[in-house]
C-alpha cells in the first residue's frame, strides 16, 4: 500500500479528531477541499480542511494564508446553504495577495460544501470513517454542473461496489463510476471537466496502521510517536501485567493475545508496518514464523544483529 507523508497523515488524523467533537454539538460546519492547483502550491488535490462558524479551522490547504479567507467565505456559505467555489492565483509576483507574502507561486482552487446534523455530516462522517478503515476508496465531487440529473456538490464516495457506494442519493451518478474506476486504478487525484460536468476525482486513502508485538516499557515511545504521526496503533502481548495501567491509552487497541495464534486477533495482511519487540527470544521467533508468509510493506524487529 502506498503510505502518505508523515505531515500529511497528522493533518488526516487530527481533522477526524476535531470533526468528532465538532459535531457533538450540533452546529453546520463546512468542508473544504482543494479540486485543482497549478503551479507551486502547499497542498494539491483532494487535501480538506473543515472550518467552524466561528472562524475556527483544522487543517491547511496554504501555509496559513489562505485560511482565514476561507473562514469568512465558510460564513457565507453556512448562511446560503449553498457550495462554492474559490480561486486563488498567486503566479502573478507583483499581486502581493492580502499584503502578506506567501510562499508558493502558483494556482490553487478550493471547493466549499456545507456539512448539517441533519445531513448526518455527510459527505464528510464517511470520509471520516473510511480513513481509519481499509481499502482504497474514491470520493468524487461535483464542483460544476449544468446536468439536470446532477447537482454541484453532489458526492459519491466509491468502494468498487455500486451496490454498496455511498452518495447524496442523486441521479445520474452512474456518470462518476467511470472516473471513480480510474482513479482508484492510478491512485492520485484527477480533476476532470467536461461539456456539462467538472468533478474532483480523489483517492481516499486509510491512515496507515501499525502493529506493535511487544508492549514493554520501550514500546511505550514508539507507540507515542505513531499516534503523534497519526497512525493508527495497536499493541498487543501475552503477558497481562505489561497492558496493566493505562500505559498504551494513546493506542487504538491494546489487546492480549496467544503468541501462537495473532492471527486470530489481527487481520495481519491490513498493516502496513509490524514491529516485534517482545525481549523474549522464542516469542519473537515466534511471531516472525506467521508474518513470514505475509506480504508487509515493512517488518522490525527488535534485537542485536548476531
Amino acid at each position: 500500500p502506498l503510505l502518505l507523508c508523515s505531515a500529511a497523515v497528522m493533518s488526516v488524523r487530527r481533522i477526524i479528531n476535531t470533526f468528532h467533537e465538532w459535531q457533538q454539538g450540533g452546529e453546520p460546519l463546512v468542508l473544504a477541499t482543494v479540486y485543482d492547483t497549478a503551479g507551486s502550491t502547499y497542498s494539491k488535490p483532494g487535501q480538506r480542511i473543515l472550518i467552524r462558524g466561528d472562524d475556527d479551522y483544522q487543517g491547511l490547504v496554504s501555509g496559513g494564508c489562505l485560511e482565514g479567507d476561507l473562514a469568512e467565505r465558510a460564513r457565507a456559505v453556512m448562511e446560503s446553504g449553498e457550495p462554492v467555489a474559490v480561486t486563488y492565483d498567486m503566479r502573478d509576483e507583483a499581486d502581493d495577495l492580502f499584503g502578506l507574502g506567501i510562499g508558493c507561486n502558483g494556482l490553487i482552487r478550493v471547493f466549499l460544501q456545507q456539512l448539517t446534523h441533519e445531513a448526518g455530516y455527510e459527505p464528510f462522517a464517511s470520509i471520516a470513517r473510511l480513513s481509519l478503515a481499509d481499502g482504497l476508496n474514491v470520493v468524487a465531487t461535483v464542483i460544476a454542473s449544468r446536468s439536470p440529473s446532477l447537482k454541484r456538490g453532489t458526492t459519491l464516495i466509491w468502494d468498487g461496489n455500486p451496490a454498496e457506494a455511498q452518495s447524496s442519493s442523486a441521479p445520474g451518478l452512474e456518470r462518476l463510476i467511470a472516473g471513480c474506476e480510474e482513479a482508484q486504478v492510478a491512485g492520485r487525484a484527477r480533476y476532470q471537466v467536461e461539456d456539462d460536468l467538472a468533478v474532483l476525482y480523489a483517492p481516499l486513502r486509510p491512515v496507515p496502521s501499525l502493529l506493535v508485538l511487544g508492549a514493554g516499557l520501550d514500546a511505550v515511545p514508539v507507540v507515542g510517536i505513531a499516534v503523534e504521526l497519526g497512525w493508527r496503533v495497536s499493541v498487543a502481548d501475552h503477558r497481562p501485567a505489561y497492558l496493566e495501567n493505562d500505559r498504551f491509552e494513546v493506542a487504538d487497541r491494546a489487546v492480549l493475545l496467544d503468541p501462537a495464534s495473532i492471527g486470530e486477533k489481527f487481520a495481519l495482511s491490513d498493516f502496513d508496518a509490524v514491529i516485534v519487540m517482545s525481549h523474549h527470544l522464542l516469542t519473537d521467533q515466534t511471531y516472525l514464523e506467521q508474518l513470514a508468509s505475509i506480504d508487509l510493506p515493512y517488518i522490525g524487529v527488535l534485537g542485536p544483529l548476531a
